[in-house]
This record gives structure tokens, C-alpha cells and sequence, in this order.
């Protein structure tokens, strides 16, 4: 698929609740975590068409899904629907 020449950036953070998640989304020397960015820029390619450039992030925020602040900042209602 051919793209326009303007470049996307977006950047994102994926937020866990355990430092032992963070270790797992990253993986073992990064691995995870480019596998994740790498299928997920293809997929806001096609969506946007045009080039993405990704930079992604990994947070912990600890019991985020237990605050009903954190859950409407991050884009799901208090019924946990987005």
C-alpha cells in the first residue's frame, strides 16, 4: 500500500497495574513491546492511511481500574463501556 508523504505521530502510553505486567508487555530485550508497536502501527497505517510514526510507553498505575477518575480520564464510562 502506498501512503501519502506526510508522516502521523502519535505517541501512547499502556498503562498496567504490576510491575511484573510492565515486565511482560515489554518482553525480554523489548521484544514484546516492538512486536505490539509494529502490529499496531500497521493497523493506524491502514486506518489513516498514511505513515505512522509510534512511540509507545509502559506505566504502571496501580489499581487504575478500581478509580472511577483514572477509568473516565483514560476514556471508559463508569460502567466500564468505552
Amino acid at each position: 500500500m502506498k501512503f501519502k508523504k506526510k508522516i502521523v505521530d502519535i505517541e501512547a502510553t499502556i498503562v498496567c497495574e504490576k510491575d511484573s505486567h510492565k515486565g511482560i508487555i515489554i518482553g525480554k530485550q523489548g521484544a514484546m513491546l516492538k512486536k505490539i508497536g509494529s502490529l499496531a502501527r500497521r493497523d493506524i497505517e491502514n486506518l489513516v492511511e498514511k505513515q505512522v510514526n509510534l512511540k509507545l510507553w509502559v506505566r504502571v498505575k496501580k489499581d487504575w481500574r478500581d478509580s472511577d477518575y483514572l477509568l473516565k480520564n483514560f476514556g471508559y464510562n463508569s460502567d466500564g463501556t468505552e
